[in-house]
């Protein structure tokens, strides 16, 4: 029987952390753990931006912008209100909660559609939605957070506006900027072939980092961004850099998946393995992302076994575990 190769790493994950303590992340890479995930992270998104086209979506483009606004807003509240009333969290966590957990996840997703293979439009749809949807996610959970830390209404929305604002520039200017330079140093020659992929994984990590400088977890959009923009011009070929930054993407997801999975504990996993855990999961599959997927598709002209798909294909990757560490 053919299997996901994400769910042997988890249970290879499980295995080595929880279960045996062979493997102990947080003795291994100590206080660089979780900058080595959010850069591993960013790269992966990266390289998910270089895979997408606005060619094969001039069709759904509207599905799309939907599923990422209006379905994110569903699920966004719909979760919520499940982990409030679930799980007795406070107003505030619940919805910090329901804010990481909108994303899917190209981590996931890219290989579930290699396993799966879906016909027609929905596989170009679905991936859209798993790149696209991350770094809005992650935004949207400092926004939660910036809004519970800050004190008062009125302070708490004016800071939240001022982190839109300075996310939105940030994340745009310094997200073409990278991609423009990549183009430049590619047309002019500047640094010889065998040294363009080194250098483009350079200009990445540093246009995150910068992203990052200006306001938290806005790195995500700028390096998604920078692979769209990449992906979509026409002045130079990038196909050394897609392949690239594809192996790099496996061995990232690879690593993140056993190490994420490693920093489990039994006392973790024994906390949500309950009834409760199993009927806030089962109400995430089966009613926040139908409802979020027939909600925002409501006017497109997918049809009903498109929509059953999308709602059946809504995995957390390892965005939703690197933002939720953050918050933690």
């Amino acid at each position: 029987v053919s299997l996901p190769a994400i769910l042997l790493l988890l249970i290879f994950g499980f295995t080595a952390g929880p279960v045996t303590s062979f493997i102990n992340p947080n003795e291994i890479f100590g206080d660089l753990l979780l900058p080595l995930v959010s850069v591993s992270v960013a790269i992966i998104l990266f390289e998910g931006g270089l895979s997408l086209k606005f060619s094969e979506v001039k069709e759904v483009t509207s599905v799309i912008r939907n599923m990422v606004t209006v379905g994110v807003l569903v699920s966004w509240v719909l979760t919520s209100i499940a982990s409030y009333f679930i799980f007795g969290l406070g107003l505030e966590i619940s919805v910090l909660l329901g804010a990481v957990l909108v994303v899917t996840g190209p981590t996931v997703i890219g290989p579930l559609l290699r396993h799966v293979r879906p016909s027609g439009r929905v596989g170009s749809i679905i991936k859209w939605e798993g790149i696209v949807i991350d770094p809005i996610g992650a935004i949207l959970a400092v926004l939660v957070f910036e809004f519970i830390i800050s004190g008062g209404l009125e302070k708490a929305t004016a800071q939240v506006v001022i982190s839109i604002f300075k996310t939105i520039i940030a994340g745009t200017l310094l997200g073409f900027a990278g991609a423009q330079l990549v183009v430049l140093i590619l047309r002019r020659h500047w640094v010889p072939d065998f040294l363009q992929n080194p250098v483009s994984l350079m200009i990445v990590v540093f246009v995150f980092v910068a992203s990052n400088v200006i306001q938290v977890e806005s790195g995500l959009l700028s390096v998604t961004l920078m692979g769209i923009a990449l992906a979509n011009q026409k002045k130079v070929s990038i196909r050394h850099i897609v392949e690239f930054k594809e192996n790099l993407r496996v061995l990232f997801i690879s690593s993140l998946f056993i190490i994420l999975a490693a920093r489990l504990s039994l006392d973790d996993l024994s906390s949500i393995l309950n009834f409760h855990g199993f009927l806030f999961l089962l109400l995430m599959i089966v009613a926040v992302r139908p409802l979020s997927i027939f909600i925002s598709t409501y006017l497109s002209d997918l049809n009903l076994r498109e929509k059953l798909f999308l709602s059946w294909m809504a995995p957390r990757g390892i965005v939703a575990a690197a933002v939720a560490s953050v918050f933690a």
